[in-house]
């Protein structure tokens, strides 16, 4: 874990010149000019963080991390971009509503953070759920999207979803009930462990400190609630995605990527079912995370892409 730290310590000190806080101390901050706003949307308060200049990416992450995941790969493309990275609905620092996990809901919510910025169109770089909202953004706002990156998680309802379903490692998209949200209160960081033990290649990429900054987080009150409703919207999740497809596949350039160790090249044939200009990429060595695991060769593998303009 030492060896990775400091990749993301030089990324850092590449783009700013100087490491504002040791990496091994606590999360990686984002660029220190990057200011942060509470948009409201319809139904929900997003926590956006946002800087840089030039044309501009959205980051949306998945389960298990917040928008704090980005802040790596926001240093290394700040000065080129601007970068917008809100916390999805129930997550993080935004609001915790009792509703509106369906992804469809929360692409809304990502389209009214971008009105907020006046912003009109971005690349996206999504990750796990963050690839959910993202294609249900995507396809209520084709125009609204130059290029999208999506990394190591499927959609509901399309392609081999069924066999997701049945998967054991998948075993949470199900695990509901009356009493889930009784057994996990208080056991938050038992919970979120299993999935940094067991979906990566190498346990030690989430280390103590982002350990118990993500598990602060996920024990805010409604956190979990919400963590277990985006599951719950998988199903209608599925139905709204056949009717987005229903209307035609995406068109824009996509770079659909894999952890070695998880979806890896398949993940593009998920995609391909409803999208046509996909490209297939592969972070080796690299399980579910990798952003956390592989660091340095996601960020390379992102930017290279989202420079092919």
């Amino acid at each position: 874990m030492r060896a990775k730290l400091s990749l993301w310590a030089v990324l850092l000190i590449g783009a700013v010149g100087t490491l504002m806080r040791p990496a091994t101390a606590e999360m990686m901050p984002f660029p220190h000019d990057f200011k942060v706003q509470e948009i409201e949307t319809d139904g929900a308060t997003i926590h956006v963080r946002f800087g840089g200049t030039g044309p501009a990416v959205v980051m949306l992450h998945g389960f298990g991390d917040t928008g704090d995941m980005w802040a790596p790969l926001a240093v290394a493309m700040a000065a080129k971009h601007t970068i917008v990275v809100p916390d999805l609905r129930g997550m993080g620092l935004s609001s915790h509503p009792e509703g509106g996990y369906d992804k469809k809901t929360q692409a809304r919510d990502i389209a009214q953070v971008m009105d907020a910025l006046k912003i009109e169109k971005a690349d996206f770089v999504t990750h796990d759920i963050g690839n959910m909202v993202g294609y249900a953004f995507a396809a209520q706002f084709p125009n609204r999207v130059t290029r999208w990156v999506a990394m190591d998680a499927p959609l509901p309802g399309i392609g081999p979803w069924d066999d997701q379903l049945r998967n054991p490692k998948t075993w949470h998209f199900n695990f509901r009930g009356p009493d889930v949200e009784r057994l996990v209160d208080g056991r938050e960081r038992i919970y979120l462990d299993r999935f940094w033990d067991e979906l990566g290649v190498h346990p030690g990429a989430f280390d103590e400190p982002m350990r118990q900054h993500y598990a602060k987080l996920y024990a805010l009150p409604g956190a979990m609630h919400a963590a277990f409703e985006q599951f719950a919207a998988f199903s209608q999740d599925a139905i709204d995605n056949r009717q987005f497809l229903a209307r035609g596949k995406l068109t824009m350039p996509i770079l659909a990527v894999g952890g070695e160790k998880s979806y890896g090249l398949t993940l593009a044939a998920d995609i391909r079912f409803v999208a046509t200009n996909v490209q297939e990429a592969m972070i080796a060595d690299a399980g579910h995370w990798v952003m956390e695991e592989q660091p340095a060769a996601t960020i390379a593998m992102i930017r290279n892409f989202l420079d092919q303009k």
